[in-house]
C-alpha cells in the first residue's frame, strides 16, 4: 500500500477485535510518534502505552467519548519541562497533533485501527485520565488513542473539497 493510500484509508475505529495488541507493535506506534516533527525540534511529549484490560476498563468506563473496545490505548502527554528548547513551548498542541497523527497514519499502515479522544483542554476529562493513569497534575494528557484490530475496515476516502483550496492568494 502507498503512504497516500494509507493516509486515505486511516479511519476512526469504534470496533475491534477481540485480539491483544502486542508491545511490538505498540512501541513501533510510539518510535512513529516520536518522528513527528517538532517547533525547534522541542520534543516535549511523553507517552503512556495501555495494555492492561483493567486500566483499559477503567478508560472505557470513565470517558464519555470512549466506552469502545480497544485493547490498548497510547496517551500522548506534555511535559513543558522535558523540551529540546523551552522557548517553544508555545508550539505543544501542534507538536503533540503531529505525534498523535504520525501514529494514527502508522497504525493504519499496520493493519490496526484507531480513534483519536480528545482529552485536552476538557479539564475534567484530563484530570480524570491523570487519576485514572496517576499522571502528576504539571503534566498534560492530551489525546488518548484507542488502539486495535478493527472489527470492520471502512471504506477509504480523501475527503478532498476543490472549494475550499485557494491558489496563491485567498479568493
Amino acid at each position: 500500500m502507498s503512504i497516500l493510500d494509507t493516509i486515505y484509508s486511516r479511519r476512526s475505529v469504534r470496533k475491534y477485535l477481540n485480539q491483544p495488541v502486542s508491545r511490538d507493535m505498540l512501541t513501533d506506534l510510539l518510535k512513529a510518534g516520536m518522528a513527528a516533527p517538532s517547533a525547534c525540534n522541542n520534543q516535549p511529549w511523553e507517552f503512556i502505552a495501555v495494555d492492561d484490560p483493567q486500566v483499559m476498563n477503567s478508560l472505557r468506563d470513565s470517558l464519555r467519548n470512549g466506552p469502545y473496545n480497544a485493547p490498548a490505548a497510547i496517551v500522548v502527554l506534555y511535559n513543558e519541562k522535558i523540551g529540546n528548547n523551552l522557548n517553544c513551548n508555545h508550539f505543544w498542541e501542534q507538536d503533540l497533533s503531529a505525534a498523535t497523527e504520525n501514529i494514527m497514519i502508522a497504525a493504519a499502515g499496520m493493519g490496526l485501527g484507531t480513534v483519536w479522544l480528545g482529552t485536552y483542554p476538557k479539564e475534567n476529562t484530563v484530570e480524570l485520565v491523570q487519576n485514572i493513569l496517576q499522571i502528576p497534575k504539571d503534566i498534560i494528557p492530551f489525546v488518548v488513542i484507542y488502539v486495535g484490530y478493527p472489527e470492520e475496515t471502512p471504506q477509504a476516502s480523501t475527503k478532498f473539497n476543490a472549494d475550499r483550496v485557494h491558489w496563491n492568494q485567498y479568493s
